[in-house]
Parts: structure tokens; C-alpha cells; sequence
């Protein structure tokens, strides 16, 4: 798949057949989160693969936007590296990038995925932390959930030219 196609055609999936995603499919896609760019190359960025229907459940419990993980093969949580020395802060950006990436490398292997947010909502983070023994310097940042899809979507052009400005506002 061409980039710009996978950009342009990219759509979140929510519903997912039952069949198991392949551990070398999952690894993938976390390969390409982690060729996303960070600030100062610092790759502050971690990533747990959830693949245990018992756990998806419990975070679908969790989390009131997650529900989908109910129906989810598997999922991987990305979160962040609160002592990355060089940048304070930029975690965000570089999770978001390494997000963004496994997106779509998901839809390029022919997976559905969707991203669910975490950060910065405290509770969530907390609940996060203490179901999945993440240290404390660690921040659950999103959730990717992935599957083969069960829905099909096409892709939508959202390019707005009323969000252009040219050298000023």
C-alpha cells in the first residue's frame, strides 16, 4: 500500500472478527511505531502487547471508551517514559507520532485498528498502572486495539481550506 492511500484510507475499526492476531503481525506494528521520529531521538516510548481476553475485558471495564476491547484480539498500550533526561514533556509528541505510525501499519497489513486515548486522564492512568505493573515513571499513553475488521469503511477526504493560513492567522 502506498503511503499517501494508506493516509487517505485509514478509518478507525471497532468491530472485529474473533480471529487471533498473529504475534509477527503485532510486532510489526510496533516496529513501525518505533521508527516514528522523537524528540532528540530519545524513543521514550514503551509498549505492552495485550493479548489475554481476561485483561481486554478488565480494561474494557475500565476505560468508558474502550468497549470494544470486549470483541479485540489483541491491543497494544503505549506509554511513556517519564525519565527521558533530554526533553521533559516531549513524550506526548513522541508517543502520539508512534500511535499515529501503528495505525497505519495495521492498515497496511490488513488489520482494523483504532486509537484509544488514555493520557491525560489521572484515573485511567492509575487504573492502567496498577492492572498492568507499570513502574510509576511510566505513563499509559493510548491504546491501540487491533483485529481483523468486521466493518468495512471507506476512506474520507476531511481536507478543510478554511483551516489553511499563509503566513499568518
Amino acid at each position: 500500500m502506498e503511503t499517501m492511500d494508506a493516509i487517505f484510507t485509514r478509518r478507525s475499526i471497532r468491530k472485529y472478527l474473533s480471529d487471533s492476531v498473529n504475534r509477527n503481525m503485532i510486532e510489526n506494528v510496533i516496529k513501525a511505531g518505533m521508527n516514528a521520529p522523537s524528540a532528540g531521538d530519545e524513543q521514550p516510548w514503551h509498549f505492552i502487547i495485550i493479548d489475554q481476553y481476561d485483561l481486554l475485558d478488565k480494561i474494557s471495564e475500565l476505560h468508558p471508551y474502550a468497549k470494544m476491547l470486549k470483541n479485540t484480539p489483541a491491543a497494544v498500550l503505549v506509554c511513556g517514559d517519564q525519565r527521558a533526561p533530554k526533553f521533559k514533556d516531549f513524550w506526548i509528541q513522541d508517543c502520539s507520532a508512534a500511535s499515529q505510525n501503528m495505525l497505519l501499519a495495521a492498515h497496511d497489513l490488513g488489520l482494523g485498528a483504532v486509537w484509544i486515548g488514555v493520557y491525560p486522564v489521572e484515573k485511567m492512568i492509575l487504573e492502567l498502572r496498577g492492572l498492568l505493573n507499570i513502574p510509576a515513571h511510566v505513563t499509559p499513553f493510548s491504546i491501540i486495539a487491533m483485529g481483523y475488521p468486521a466493518e468495512e469503511k471507506s476512506g474520507r477526504m476531511r481536507y478543510d481550506t478554511s483551516r489553511i493560513h499563509s503566513n499568518s492567522w
